[in-house]
């Protein structure tokens, strides 16, 4: 398993004992095997030379062996403490641990805690940003798969445009999307459907409910699936019945600067400059203080992943890399306009893999 090497060999090259990872996207990651552990405990102990253990609920074993695990597992049932299990399966081990490296924005103090005790008082450190080294370029397979999730994404976005009509609520549109979703047999959505009418599409984070749709209403839907342990994440901005030359110039400013963004990406780009070129041109536009956000995120096995996509983000764009490009205008009393698409970085360019159509639409 080559990503499981990798962590070894950066544990021996940075001189850190061991690594415990369970965030179930990071184990998702190493074990492919994806489950929700809710509070009990999982997780994967890698380890400079000796072979790694995966530690999970016993009843999800046989799932974790389907998934590809092929080193040891340590099954515990819901009366037992996993971390004395862990304890013995270290000292069998007999190694000398002063360092263990760690999820630092996921694991709990409780849980850090344990794992001092475990180790004798290890020193945790963090494991973040080599796992997000590892993770944010993709391979062909995950990139297969990331196609497949905005082909769906789009689908969702076109199953919501039918579901419009007069006296609709938002929510009964949203059930339509995942309806005919499920059908297609997603794994479950990436996030809680949105799809806000009028006003509320003003809303970056709103809140779907029982406004109803009317003519001359914005209608922003932003929606995602999982397939295979991927997310995609799109968002497009409709109108029903008929449209002010304001939501039009509001429409045209956001797409002439998602396009600049999508056109602007390819290996080498400092990342912070997509979001400054977007951010410009909707200042440029008189809309500056209407762009609260920032222009994208990574995407993958979580929705938001590394890296931010923020103007003060110094990397660099790499092939392989996937993230969302999603800038926004929102004027509280007209209503708002988002357009987001799953890019792709390749060798020379960039592809977007979501293609729900973005000109202008006036849906009747």
């Amino acid at each position: 398993m080559k990503r499981m090497e990798h962590i070894s060999s950066w544990l021996r090259e940075k001189d850190i004992s061991a690594a415990f990872i369970h965030s179930k996207e990071n184990v998702f990651y190493l074990t492919h095997f994806y489950t929700e552990p809710h509070e009990r405990l999982m997780g994967v102990f890698a380890f400079q030379n000796e072979e790694p253990f995966f530690v999970c609920p016993l009843m999800e074993k046989s799932q974790a062996k389907e998934a590809g695990w092929a080193y040891d597992i340590i099954g515990y049932e819901d009366h037992e403490n996993p971390w004395v299990l862990i304890s013995a399966a270290l000292k069998k081990r007999n190694l000398p641990l002063a360092k263990v490296a760690v999820e630092k924005e996921a694991i709990s103090l409780s849980r850090a805690d344990m794992l001092r005790a475990v180790t004798n008082g290890a020193e945790l450190v963090s494991a973040e940003e080599k796992l997000n080294e590892l993770r944010v370029v993709k391979d062909e397979q995950e990139i297969a798969i990331l196609r497949e999730a905005a082909k769906l994404a789009d689908y969702g976005v076109e199953a919501g445009a039918a579901a419009l009509k007069e006296g609709v609520a938002e929510i009964e549109v949203v059930a339509k999307i995942e309806y005919e979703l499920k059908k297609k047999g997603i794994q479950g959505m990436s996030f809680s459907t949105m799809v806000l009418f009028g006003e509320k599409s003003g809303q970056p984070h709103g809140n779907p409910g029982s406004r109803t749709l009317k003519a001359g209403d914005f209608v922003l839907f932003d929606l995602g699936v999982i397939i295979d342990g991927y997310c995609s994440d799109i968002t497009r901005t409709l109108v029903y019945k008929n449209a002010s030359d304001r939501q039009k110039e509001i429409y045209e400013t956001v797409l002439q600067a998602e396009t600049a963004a999508l056109e602007m990406s390819r290996p080498g780009v400092r990342i912070g400059d997509l979001d400054l070129k977007a951010r410009g041109m909707i200042e440029k536009a008189g809309y500056g203080d209407y762009f609260p956000h920032r222009l994208g995120h990574g995407l993958g096995i979580s929705t938001h992943e590394y890296p931010s996509m923020s103007h003060n983000n110094d990397a660099l764009l790499k092939e392989g890399m996937v993230y969302t490009i999603e800038p926004g205008i929102y004027v509280p009393e007209i209503g708002g306009v988002r357009i987001e698409d799953d890019v792709l970085v390749t060798a020379d360019g960039a592809e977007a893999l979501t293609r729900y159509p973005k000109q202008f639409t006036v849906i009747s």
